[in-house]
């Protein structure tokens, strides 16, 4: 058959360990025997960032701001350990926070759901969406450890020279004393980007924060979701026939147990951080979960919601099978297709995507798995296969939906 043609490269991200191997067997199988593939490349392997100190990070979002579609393979953000095993200049940043930054993007996690395996929460019937705002909060607070007896502090210092200033606490021993902040143009691009990509998959967009407590923090969130819905979105909303909903945290978690899903939850950055590891285990495995962000002015990351899979990796490197699951890195390639294939009106491609994921879909439905969901999956006998005998049943499947 020939090749379906692209016009615009995507982005393309490599990565870590485990899933750089799987990278290349998905590319080798499921991608270029039937897609003249057109990508940028960049090497976000951590052993390539140390040698640019870096700059390969900030090079690749700045090329997804350029080509506005990107697909990204798992990467090491580096700690202690990280730094002495790879022998490194400097423990790095996290390439997604730098590529977060870069796009104002806000990340949207979904499961992949399939027939044999079942939500622990009986009622759910449909995915929910996580979107995680991911600036500052918690992950950008500057922390003190008290020593002792002291009085602490908020001042802020306008550029005027005028201040603010307010007791926090007046300790009569030791401690701990954290602050966070946020930005009133950031949480503006994570309202947008939350009612973009509702509009885009038509479903309701729920959002909860803590506004009766945090009456400055938090309700600054409410009012700039609520304004900017009011102003921006609330036409097209109705038009869509999906609505907007806002209540405390406690409430939303409350209405997200109680529901079937089939909505997107917006959360703040630790929120977001939390909720979308209870939400993938809840629907079966962090390795059956979709990642992307998205960024206000509609550019678009594609990854696995997961890691680089370490142990696998030490396994892989003596010699030894893995039965790593791919279905994410797959998705992350399918979701970049289809919206590639849109952007630039080749439907051609934005059925490929569609191809992949349906064969991917169909290949776990028959039982052929890898050795995590085996065991979650009810009311079939899996055979459990490694990752290239799963990647190669996948294309099986793909090459007769694409005859």
């Amino acid at each position: 058959m020939e090749k379906i043609k692209m016009t615009t490269p995507l982005v393309e991200m490599d990565g870590d360990e485990m899933t750089r191997i799987l990278w290349k067997m998905i590319k080798d199988e499921l991608i270029l025997p039937f897609v003249d593939l057109k990508t940028e490349y960049y090497d976000l392997g951590l052993p390539n960032r140390d040698a640019t100190a870096d700059q390969v990070t900030m090079d690749a979002a700045l090329a997804n701001k350029k080509y506005g579609v990107s697909v990204k393979c798992a990467t090491i953000t580096p700690n202690a350990q990280r730094v002495e095993e790879y022998k490194l200049h400097e423990m790095w940043k996290s390439p997604n926070g730098t590529i977060r930054a870069v796009l104002d993007g806000t990340v949207f996690r979904a499961p992949i759901m399939i027939d044999s395996i079942h939500p622990v929460v009986k009622n759910w019937k449909k995915p929910i969406t996580i979107a995680r705002h991911a600036y500052g909060d918690v992950y950008k607070c500057t922390e003190f450890r008290i020593p002792g007896a002291g009085k602490a502090e908020l001042v802020f210092t306008g550029a005027d020279g005028s201040q603010q200033r307010a007791t926090v606490f007046d300790f009569e021993g030791a401690g701990v004393l954290q602050g966070q902040y946020n930005k009133d143009d950031s949480i503006r691009s994570f309202a947008r980007s939350c009612f973009n990509y509702a509009l885009d998959v038509k479903r309701d967009l729920w959002f909860g924060a803590k506004d009766t407590i945090s009456k400055k923090y938090d309700h600054t969130f409410k009012d700039i979701f609520q304004e900017t819905y009011d102003a921006e979105y609330k036409e097209k909303f109705e038009a869509a026939g999906i609505t907007y909903f806002y209540s405390l945290i406690d409430d939303i978690v409350a209405r997200v147990i109680r529901s079937e899903g089939g909505f997107v939850w917006a959360c703040k950055n630790y929120d977001g951080d939390v909720m979308s590891d209870m939400v993938s285990t809840a629907f079966g495995s962090l390795a059956m979960m979709t990642s992307v962000l998205v960024s206000p002015d509609g550019k678009y990351e594609y990854e696995a919601a997961h890691g680089t899979v370490t142990r696998h990796y030490y396994k892989y490197l003596k010699g030894e099978k893995t039965s790593t699951n791919p279905m994410a890195t797959i998705f992350a390639w399918s979701g970049a297709f289809k919206k590639r294939g849109e952007l630039d009106n080749l439907p051609e491609l934005v059925h490929f995507g569609e191809a992949l994921e349906a064969a991917s879909l169909q290949t776990l439905n028959e039982g052929i798995m890898t050795k995590d969901l085996c065991g979650l999956a009810e009311g079939i006998t899996p055979t459990a296969v490694d990752s290239e005998g799963f990647i190669k049943a996948i294309r099986e499947r793909l090459e007769a939906k694409l005859a």
